[in-house]
């Protein structure tokens, strides 16, 4: 009898990014994708959020690798950091490796990465995994969907895919073999990318943006013009190169990002832009404005990117001006339309013309909606179906969609992070959950829990309070040495503040003598009367929440 294979959610599912699933054959276990996630307003101080790698350390000796359907950060940026945890195999498109190795250079671990390149049909075994690459389009080039054939069938993972007729490079998804495997050996459990389901209709094509922001770019000359879009998005800087330079524009490439991967595609022969039309932001003083574009970073806000440098005139290379147009050549991702506000705010206090995809088609997304996944569902016609890669409403929405196609409701399960789920000869079950927490990341320190993010929290809403206390204490006899001390940020201020600084010195002083006098002498159990003591204060004379952070100098340990 077959082995059942089990398929563990470790992110993605209920949000947008952090993707990574795991499948584990004979004991064995393969990742699809190790990506990270961008910080919402609330996390106040963090870089980065990754997956929960715990489970994963847990079982560091069963893993072969990661398959890495595609080049964007959501779905390969936390690879260096599980690469802390463990060595591994990198398999995916040569973009996609190469895209992936800058960050895993940069955490210092490519001697701890074995690369497998896959290119478009291939199939291919790495340890009991038996895997075959379809090419999807998507709005980085070189995506794959990916097929499992597993002693319990094949295990489809569409990856991040739209059906684009008419793609910049002319590489469709595959449709027609997705279809031959689906009607050959069938597909027994589908996962699929759910970001768009909510939105009715088709996904506009590629290169119909093209023709878009040439005509903006023709009905500004004489004036400078600065797109920012994602550095991974290859296809939209080569149509933005095309464009610039059929109205006589020279290309200028800024940010780290985007110079690295304009470098990297134009090595592969993804990207094509004439030598003589490509100059760097140091030559910026060179040209003439109406005869350069500068194609930048930061069009989700990003607060160190070069657009939001420019937003606030903190660019080295760039001070915008009246009479300059910055084009957002993107849309924001949930999360970011705040920063992306901000950024847009900034440059039009500084005179500067923006447009955006509120007002311009100058964006196509790279995901499928509605419509489209109603097709790629009636080409599949999976016996069992989980929505992946999107918000929880995202996924609900994805699985009516599933049922409407022919799904039965009984075989589709939405699932959320954490959950594992197991196929056999008698079909799919939930299986046991793991630990599928947020990882905060702040520079390049990692594994900040949440308790960390509720202090800042608190700091942030409320300040903090500290009573600093300095003790003698010589045999049976414990003293106060002076007065104690109150400081305070972010809590009160002036005439008033200062009153309530005095009568939280009272308190404390009060409540400590007291202790002592009962012969409490540890440093312990006097940090929980000062901090039960002055919380008290603080809750019934300000009705304030700031955080109380107690000193005791002098006492035992």
């Amino acid at each position: 009898m077959p082995q059942p294979v089990r398929v563990v959610f470790l992110g993605g599912l209920g949000e947008i990014g952090r993707n990574c699933a795991a499948i584990e054959v004979d004991g064995r276990i393969m990742l699809i994708d190790c990506g990270l996630m961008f910080p919402d307003n609330d996390m106040a101080g963090i870089d980065l959020v990754l997956p929960d790698f715990t489970w994963l350390r847990d079982n560091a000796h069963r893993v072969e690798g990661v398959v890495a359907t595609h080049g964007h950060e959501d779905h390969i940026g936390a690879i260096g950091w599980l690469l802390d945890e463990m060595p591994l195999t990198v398999i995916g498109s040569p973009l996609t490796i190469g895209l992936a190795k800058n960050r895993i250079e940069e955490r210092g671990h490519l001697k701890k990465t074995k690369f497998i390149e896959v290119s478009d049909g291939d199939r291919i075994k790495v340890g009991p995994f038996d895997m075959e690459f379809f090419p999807v389009t998507h709005s980085v080039p070189h995506g794959y969907a990916t097929a499992f054939h597993t002693p319990q069938g094949v295990i489809l993972h569409s990856g991040d895919f739209k059906l684009d007729m008419t793609p910049v490079d002319g590489r469709l998804t595959d449709l027609a073999g997705i279809g031959h495997l689906a009607t050959d050996d069938g597909i027994r459990l589908f996962l699929c990318d759910s970001t768009n389901a909510q939105s009715e209709g088709f996904s506009d094509s590629e290169t119909s943006i093209g023709q878009n922001l040439q005509d903006i770019i023709r009905a500004r000359k004489g004036r400078r013009l600065i797109v920012a879009c994602f550095a991974s998005h290859i296809h939209r800087v080569q149509q933005l190169a095309n464009a610039a330079i059929a109205e006589g524009r020279t290309i200028i490439t800024m940010g780290r990002s985007m110079n690295k991967n304009v470098a990297l595609a134009g090595e592969m022969g993804l990207l094509d832009i004439p030598s003589d039309k490509l100059a760097k932001i140091e030559d910026l003083d060179k040209y003439d404005d109406g005869s350069v574009c500068i194609i930048c970073t930061g069009s989700q806000g990003e607060p160190m990117a070069a657009l939001a440098r420019m937003s606030t005139g903190d660019n080295k290379f760039l001070q915008v001006k009246e009479d300059d147009c910055v084009i957002l050549s993107s849309h924001p991702i949930p999360g970011n339309e705040s920063s992306v506000a901000a950024v847009i705010e900034g440059l039009l206090r500084r005179g500067v013309e923006v447009i955006d995809s509120t007002t311009h088609r100058v964006h196509a997304t790279g995901h499928a909606k509605s419509e489209e996944l109603k097709v790629m569902h009636s080409i599949v016609k999976p016996e069992w179906f989980i929505p992946v890669h999107g918000e929880y409403r995202h996924m609900v929405e994805h699985a009516r969609i599933a049922t409407r196609v022919g799904t039965p409701p009984e075989n589709v399960l939405v699932c959320s992070d954490g959950d594992s789920v197991v196929l056999s000869d008698k079909g799919l079950k939930r299986g046991e959950g793991v630990s599928a927490e947020y990882v905060y990341v702040h520079g390049t320190v990692g594994n900040l829990g949440e308790g960390i993010l509720d202090e800042r929290r608190a700091l942030g809403t409320g300040g903090f309070v500290s009573a600093i206390v300095s003790l003698r204490i010589e045999g049976a006899n414990a003293t106060l040495v002076g007065t104690p001390e109150i400081v305070s940020r972010g809590w009160v201020s002036g005439d008033d503040g200062d009153q309530i600084h005095k009568d939280a010195l009272r308190a404390v002083s009060d409540a400590v003598e007291d202790a002592l006098a009962k012969g409490v002498r540890k440093r312990p159990e006097l940090e929980k009367i000062v901090r039960r003591t002055l919380g008290r204060f603080v809750s019934n004379r300000t009705r304030l929440r700031p955080s109380i952070v107690p000193v005791i100098l002098g006492a035992h340990e």
